[in-house]
């Protein structure tokens, strides 16, 4: 089964991916990359645990399913939504600091050594080692990310309520598929690797839906914030 829903899973990523960066290609903006490159991430990480439940599980493999499903997506697509509700000058702080974030994390996920052998099927959880590693830059990443999302779900509804609801509504999607993306990958991290393929499908699902449900606006021709992002 899980190789089934993370086939599905990756599937979904990768066309809605593609969708993000032709709408950033039509009409570039920072939240949209931003947006992109999150989701362009949960494709990398369904991909690879694909590979790994179906073919065996490698260091290469399991590297880039556990760098991209649970340590850098979530903080990027809490980018793509500073930048949507607050601003450019925000967000541009935020890449910043999210670059030095990615740096390290790739640096620690691609390094530190696993503790113990691969296994043959599953997914596999409580591989590397403990201390500073890639399990607590996991735990990071999914509460930070978690927390800047929240609180712009609340801004979205005090600022845009009754400007323009396809925000509000659209920044609650993403949310809700932040935490079922996120709330696996904090699992992940802790050792509990059940049902994450159907958390990615699930998530890639609702972040792909708050999307298009916020960007409504722009394309019913409307004067607003995206104008400004």
């Amino acid at each position: 089964m899980e190789s089934v829903l993370s086939f599905v899973a990756a599937a979904a990523a990768s066309l809605f991916a593609f969708d993000l960066w032709r709408g950033y290609r039509r009409r570039p903006r920072p939240h949209i990359a931003a947006y992109a490159t999150g989701m362009t991430m949960f494709a990398a990480a369904t991909w690879a645990l694909f590979i790994g439940v179906t073919a065996g599980w490698t260091g290469p493999v399991y590297r880039t399913f556990f760098l991209f499903g649970a340590v850098l997506n979530i903080p990027f697509l809490a980018l793509g939504s500073l930048f949507l509700v607050v601003g450019r000058r925000s967000g541009h702080v935020m890449t910043i600091t999210l670059g030095a974030f990615t740096a390290i994390a790739m640096t620690l996920t691609l390094t530190v050594p696993l503790q113990q052998s691969l296994p043959d099927s599953g997914i596999p959880h409580d591989i590397f080692e403990t201390g500073f590693g890639p399990r607590l830059f996991a735990i990071i990443g999914g509460a930070v990310g978690a927390t800047i999302l929240i609180i712009l779900a609340l801004v979205s509804l005090v600022r845009f309520w009754r400007k323009d609801r396809n925000i509000v509504w659209g920044n609650a999607l993403i949310l809700a598929g932040t935490f079922a993306a996120a709330w696996r990958g904090t699992s992940l991290a802790l050792g509990e690797a059940s049902g994450f393929a159907l958390s990615l499908l699930i998530a890639v699902t609702l972040i792909w839906a708050g999307y298009r449900v916020a960007s409504g606006r722009s394309r019913s021709g409307r004067r607003g914030h995206h104008s400004r992002t």
